[in-house]
């Protein structure tokens, strides 16, 4: 089915599939997906093929679920913000209880099927992330305070632990690593986008911190998360789920993005507005070829591993 069938709407508002399949933010959602399976897979325990499809399965749905939900709170400034109102409630193919509906029904049932199809600490921890992004970032922080993205980061980096709890059962060392790494990633992932984006979040009042403290500040905020990241990404590959694959990505990667946070921090606004923001672009789009190189790699040393090729062994 093309993307235009799936996004036909009627002249009188009704909504088509593709607009409440927009409400789960399928992009977002694939990085749920995406880091969930990675932690599922580089689990030290086996898992049914069957499970470890409905969970992750069940993983996406709770994700999409935190989506729509986020939607439903946030359809007043999405319709002020220039990148979020095509969405199906600010454009008016849905309404604010749809969202709402969807939202609190997959929630549900996304947390009870995970819990049929796993174990109870995997359900608890997708219920923990539904009730951070929403109600913790989105209701609170987001609104509230500057720091909106560092807090609520934690609510994107739950689902690899999801995925290993899916395995083990429970949390250890490398389940909290692998959430750190995409914790203290969101932030200069974030920060770079809302360089380029600021005016967007002033006319919505949102507290973001080029609109509280202003781009410099900004550049120097993304220079020391980055700095405190690499250390955290390369240590990884000292523990169960890295090996020399992973250390060689994580060196080369943290090598980049430590370079472009400096090339950013150099910057001026005067620099930044003559050429369209391009550095800052650049390194948004690095920062998420970033993310998803690491947890490839860790892909790539549990497949290794299967072999007994994987880690220093």
């Amino acid at each position: 089915m093309s993307d235009a069938s799936l996004n036909t709407t009627t002249q009188d508002g009704d909504a088509g599939f593709g607009d409440f399949f927009a409400l789960l933010k399928p992009r977002v959602m694939s990085l749920v997906v995406f880091t969930a399976l990675v932690g599922l897979l580089a689990a030290p325990v086996p898992v049914n093929p069957i499970v470890a499809f409905a969970s992750i399965l069940f993983i996406a749905v709770g994700g999409g679920a935190s989506g729509a939900l986020n939607m439903w709170w946030d359809a007043d400034i999405d319709r002020i913000m220039k990148r979020t109102q095509s969405r199906p409630i600010p454009a008016g193919r849905l309404s604010e209880g749809d969202a709402l509906g969807l939202g609190a029904t997959l929630s549900v049932f996304a947390v009870v099927m995970l819990f049929l199809a796993s174990n109870i600490v995997a359900a608890g921890l997708l219920a923990f992330t539904i009730f951070f992004y929403v109600v913790i970032y989105t209701m609170w922080l987001k609104r509230w305070t500057p720091q909106n993205i560092v807090i609520g980061g934690a609510a994107g980096a739950f689902p690899p632990m999801i995925g290993w709890a899916v395995a083990t059962g429970g949390i250890s060392i490398e389940s909290v690593l692998m959430f750190t790494i995409v914790f203290m990633w969101t932030p200069p992932h974030f920060w770079a986008l809302a360089l380029f984006m600021k005016s967007d979040y002033r006319d919505a009042g949102v507290p973001m911190l080029t609109v509280t403290h202003g781009r410099t500040s900004t550049r120097k905020h993304i220079l020391v998360y980055t700095l405190l990241l690499a250390p955290i990404a390369i240590g990884t590959a000292f523990t169960s789920i890295g090996g020399p694959v992973y250390l060689a990505a994580a060196v080369v990667l943290n090598a980049l993005f430590i370079k472009g946070a400096i090339t950013i921090w150099r910057r001026d606004e005067t620099q930044a507005e003559a050429d369209g923001y391009r550095t800052e672009k650049r390194f948004f789009a690095l920062s998420l070829v970033y993310l998803f190189a690491h947890f490839l790699a860790i892909l790539a040393e549990a497949g290794l591993g299967q072999f007994g090729l994987g880690g220093w062994a």
